[in-house]
């Protein structure tokens, strides 16, 4: 009987202990944990952006649309994951060339560039000590995906084709790549070489800002006239079927671009358009032959037929530069939210936002009324602070605390009353 007795105080003085020091849950906490728990969010991440245009899938592992001015991204599917990119490489081969050469600089052809030649890749059949322009050999690349003139380009500008990857890397972290790998100048499968759809973007984004890799990237044919070692002239013709009139995959305002295949990339496509003062860039990654430029062609639709350039910095005199957003047909600036962020210069970056996506920024000056009010707004933050400090009372805790010792001291003691009887 008197076991019993004692267990059951036990019993009473653990729920006391329990109730008194428990722990509350914060319902945000729960709901984070439902929120995980129910996590299957769709490959199509801007599908999740409230007020967004639905994008429809593709078969395609990886897409995306980008904004050229805003750098807004209007459709991601799995763009920040790494794949093979083929061909694609060679676009930012022929960036760096641009970028560290003349197109009249004369280019010889070494052992390097000849070993290219019987690669497996495709080549315009170069011979040792052959001569050709820079201008001959970047549309040699671009056009006819030569790799034996990729290595030798690589091997006139870097001295070495090592050196000339690792401006290719170096080139690719000043673009904004977070996560590309560049082992070689042609794109022939290497399982160390890898890139996403969004670093492509941006790395096609820097390529159509120059106007000679404009030129090159939309031109369907290129001849190359008799060289001091051919015994002719060399006809070269695209494969990009986005820019040619008589293909089912044929853009109208399509700038360029460049399509490949290996079995390790799978299917690949780069390409840019321009409709109605907008540029779009549409990468597609990882997809069957044969469907990557019909798929980049919906995907382009999809953006030009849904979205608005507007410009929120026409009436805000403030804005110094920028001002520019790419926002879904339809939306008004009324429906267009702003966060302001201080620069080291003293101005404000300031970003646009619809249902929470970033569509575009401004540089903006930081005017007298908003700095008065960024002032009051201070002080006022310092007064609640020091009211709050001042008029803060701990005695309802001392309280709780005190009566809640007072009872376990008798509940204690009734306990061992319990155990004498």
């Amino acid at each position: 009987m008197r076991l019993r007795k004692i267990s059951t105080g036990l019993f009473a003085l653990g729920l006391s202990f329990s109730l008194l020091f428990q722990t509350p849950v914060r319902a945000a906490e729960e709901a984070g944990d439902d929120a995980k728990a129910q996590n299957t969010a769709a490959d199509i991440t801007t599908n999740s952006i409230p007020g967004w245009p639905q994008g429809a899938d593709i078969t395609s592992t990886a897409a995306v649309i980008m904004e050229d001015s805003t750098n807004t991204i209007l459709y991601a599917k799995n763009m920040d994951q790494p794949l093979y990119p083929g061909s694609a490489v060679k676009i930012m081969t022929t960036l760096l060339a641009l970028e560290n050469s003349n197109l009249s600089d004369q280019v010889t052809m070494t052992q390097t560039g000849v070993s290219g030649v019987t690669d497996g890749g495709a080549n315009i059949s170069a011979q040792l000590d052959e001569v050709f322009t820079m201008e001959q050999c970047l549309y040699a690349i671009m056009v006819a995906s030569a790799n034996d003139i990729a290595l030798q380009v690589a091997e006139h500008i870097g001295g070495s084709v090592d050196a000339f990857v690792e401006k290719m890397n170096s080139r690719a972290k000043e673009l904004g790549c977070t996560n590309t790998v560049f082992t070689n100048p042609t794109g022939l499968p290497d399982e160390n070489q890898h890139i996403t759809a969004h670093d492509m973007a941006l790395i096609m984004k820097a390529a159509i800002s120059n106007e000679s890799f404009r030129l090159i990237a939309s031109a369907p044919s290129y001849t190359i006239p008799a060289t001091n070692v051919s015994g002719g002239e060399r006809a070269l013709t695209s494969n990009f079927s986005m820019i040619a009139p008589g293909n089912a995959a044929y853009y109208q305002g399509c700038i360029g671009g460049k399509e490949g295949f290996t079995d390790a990339s799978g299917s690949t496509i780069v390409s840019a358009a321009q409709r109605n003062d907008m540029t779009l860039i549409a990468i597609v990654l990882q997809g069957a032959q044969g469907q990557t430029a019909a798929e980049a062609v919906s995907l382009l639709d999809y953006g030009f037929q849904n979205f608005q350039m507007l410009n929120l910095g026409d009436n805000d005199f403030n804005v110094v530069s920028g001002g520019t957003v790419i926002a879904p047909a339809g939306v008004s600036k009324d429906d267009i939210t702003s966060e302001d962020t201080p620069t080291e210069d003293g101005n404000l970056k300031r970003t646009y936002l619809y249902g929470g996506n970033a569509i575009g920024t401004a540089t903006a000056m930081v005017s007298q009324e908003q700095d008065d009010t960024m002032i009051v707004r201070g002080e006022k933050n310092m007064t609640a602070a020091r009211n709050f400090s001042a008029n803060k009372t701990y005695v309802p805790y001392y309280v709780i605390g005190a009566v809640g010792i007072v009872l376990l001291i008798l509940l204690i003691l009734w306990i061992l009353r319990i155990a004498k009887a």
